[in-house]
């Protein structure tokens, strides 16, 4: 008589997952076939730039709306705007470096991630607090006739 034990089960359970995970990436069709019936290359390629152009050269917020020695979070464009001291205005990615949430807040000097309690520095990105133990990434602006743009 044949005895099913756990070992026999999570292994089976296991192995079957593992079909469905390699059935799944496997590749069916030729690529080649797909992107002859594409649109030429050059068309994409050059409306592309006019894109990224466009929302680079789109305001992100006034200089007004930035509170100094406080900042503000823009979920969308995943950065995040402080103004440490008066005049001064720095960005930062808005996905902290623990584990890739997005910051929710700035408060008390520092830029707040609401999924594990990390801070960061708003005049640096520098870690205030754990458990991220990497700084955020700083972002380029620009700053022009009350303007804050990404760079």
């Amino acid at each position: 008589m044949t005895e099913t034990t756990r070992r026999a089960v999570v292994l089976g359970a296991g192995g079957a997952g593992l079909a469905v995970v390699m059935t799944a990436c496997a590749s069916y069709g030729s690529p080649t076939t797909q992107a002859s019936e594409a649109p030429p290359a050059d068309e994409p390629s050059s409306a592309a730039p006019k894109k990224k152009k466009a929302a680079a050269g789109k305001a992100l917020a006034e200089t007004g709306d930035i509170p100094s020695g406080g900042g503000k979070v823009f979920e969308s464009q995943k950065v995040v705007v402080t103004q440490p001291t008066e005049g001064e205005f720095k960005a930062f990615t808005a996905i902290c470096t623990h584990q890739g949430c997005t910051v929710d807040e700035v408060a008390d000097g520092t830029i707040n991630c609401p999924c594990h309690g990390s801070k960061f520095k708003i005049s640096d990105g520098s870690v205030a607090g754990g458990p991220a133990s990497e700084p955020l990434e700083e972002k380029k602006i620009k700053v022009s006739d009350g303007k804050i743009t990404l760079a």
